[in-house]
């Protein structure tokens, strides 16, 4: 089926009420995969007890979080409020780590709004157990902006370490050709220049990210209703530098369920977390998408295509309100 898109979920409490009651999980359970082990659980980042009877008495070698920017529990808050927030579920984190481990945050910052939250954040991390590393951003093809503004073309991602975790420098390569010759040196009386030099004959990912797309409706991977996904060649990227097979890796914000689908591809076990039933639902309704079909996501169709046909009012809902016209295309 194609062309069943789905308005952000977040924003509409008719359309949640419906979904719900095709939703696995209720808060405070856990679903195991019972191929790879993966889990998805339903509760809240902050909640330490949940989230250490999740692990068990396993540590993870990785964690990749992407929190809803400067909001708590999908309320607009102040930025010292959520920096606070943040505190807790970093606790979290840091105490389901292995000695030797990474940590990848997401974060927004709001340039009609004083940066925020993004000061406040890496303020507060300075009290944790984690050492800063990098600041990545991570390029969109598109952007949003005004005609008397910079046009906003970018994503953060604030790196951090505990101890001596791996990094696997030959997982970093993007798929960009080296075409510039340039950056002359000596070597044993002998100029080189750059490519004679180098290892490879793409270019290294540094701490600007342009070969990423940005997702969108027409790309396979898109998840319909889900507001914030991340691109699966970022979080695989992550995952293939920061961990090696069999790793755990932890995301407390499930979401669109990427860090599930990433670890699935490249055989981690995956412990992500949401706090929304929904988005539990969605997270696990992708793995079994991509085992089934082989596909990451549903590109302009959803995960709850079938549930909403079998409804004439939310099919009716949907058209009046959104403009979408559900039917079946075989």
């Amino acid at each position: 089926m194609i062309n069943f898109p789905l308005p952000r979920l977040d924003r509409d409490d008719k359309l949640r009420n419906y979904l719900l009651k095709f939703c696995r999980l209720k808060n405070g359970e856990v679903w195991q995969d019972p191929k790879r082990k993966h889990k998805v659980g339903c509760f809240n980042a902050e909640d330490s007890v949940s989230i250490k009877n999740l692990m068990g008495r396993n540590k993870a070698a990785l964690a990749v979080h992407d929190p809803p920017y400067n909001m708590v529990a999908f309320q607009k808050t102040k930025a010292e409020d959520f920096a606070r927030w943040c505190s807790s579920w970093i606790k979290n984190t840091e105490e389901i780590l292995s000695e030797d481990s990474s940590l990848y945050v997401w974060l927004g910052a709001d340039q009609k709004n004083h940066l925020e939250p993004f000061a406040e954040f890496i303020l507060m991390m300075r009290n944790t157990g984690f050492n800063s590393r990098s600041f990545i951003t991570m390029r969109n093809q598109r952007g949003y902006g005004t005609q008397m503004n910079w046009m906003s073309i970018r994503q953060e991602l604030l790196y951090y370490t505990k101890g001596k975790p791996v990094f696997n420098i030959e997982s970093v390569y993007t798929d960009i050709p080296k075409v510039l010759k340039g950056y002359y040196k000596e070597i044993k009386g002998i100029k080189t220049e750059n490519l004679e030099r180098s290892k490879s004959v793409n270019i290294r990912a540094g701490n600007v990210w342009i070969d990423v797309q940005q997702v969108f409706h027409l790309l396979i991977e898109n998840v319909n209703g889900c507001f914030a996904q991340k691109p699966l060649k970022a979080i695989e990227r992550i995952i293939n530098v920061s961990s090696c097979p069999n790793d755990r890796v932890v995301d407390f914000f499930a979401h669109a369920g990427t860090t599930l689908i990433a670890c699935e591809r490249l055989k981690r076990k995956c412990l992500t977390v949401d706090i929304d039933p929904i988005y539990c639902e969605i997270a696990i309704r992708r793995l079994e998408n991509l085992r089934e079909s082989g596909n990451t996501g549903w590109q302009n169709s959803n995960p709850f295509a079938e549930e909403i046909l079998e409804s004439r009012s939310i099919k009716n809902y949907l058209k009046k309100n959104y403009n979408i016209i559900y039917k079946r295309n075989y």
